[in-house]
Order: C-alpha cells, then structure tokens, then sequence
C-alpha cells in the first residue's frame, strides 16, 4: 500500500495490528513514479515485480464480489 504524501497522520491505525508492507510517500514524487493513483494497492509477485494494481475507491471492499477479485489477485500473485 502507498499513503500519499500529506496523509500520513493516520499510518499508525492503518497498520495497527495487520503484516502490511506499507509505503509512506515522501514529498518526492515516488507516487509519480509508481504511477499510482489514491487507493491504488500495487501487487507485487514473488520477486517485487508488479504484478497487478487494483483501486479500491472504484472497488469498494464491502461488495464481496470486490473482495473475492482482490483476495484472487494476491493469491495468483503468490504462486
């Protein structure tokens, strides 16, 4: 997960309690260069390659339709 760069006061309880690789964006432009967009998750496969990047402001985590094409995501990504 990337946080955008001025959203960094609430890091501490998005990742309170969960094994979360989390990027705090610095005032560089790394979100630039990811080109990634606000509430972009960038999955990475085995070997930090991009292996797909799924939105969750046009796909919202409480239809389980979403939910079950982001958990498939990350599974394909970890084989």
């Amino acid at each position: 997960m990337v946080n955008d760069y001025g959203y960094e006061a609430e890091v501490d309880i998005a990742v309170d309690g969960h094994d979360l690789p989390f990027l705090q964006e610095p005032d560089d432009g790394l979100g630039d260069a990811w080109a990634v967009t606000y509430r972009d998750v960038v999955i990475l496969d085995a070997d930090n390659h991009e292996a797909g990047v799924y939105n969750l402001t046009d796909n919202d985590l409480a239809d389980p339709i979403n939910r079950y094409a982001l958990k498939a995501m990350l599974l394909d990504a970890a084989e």
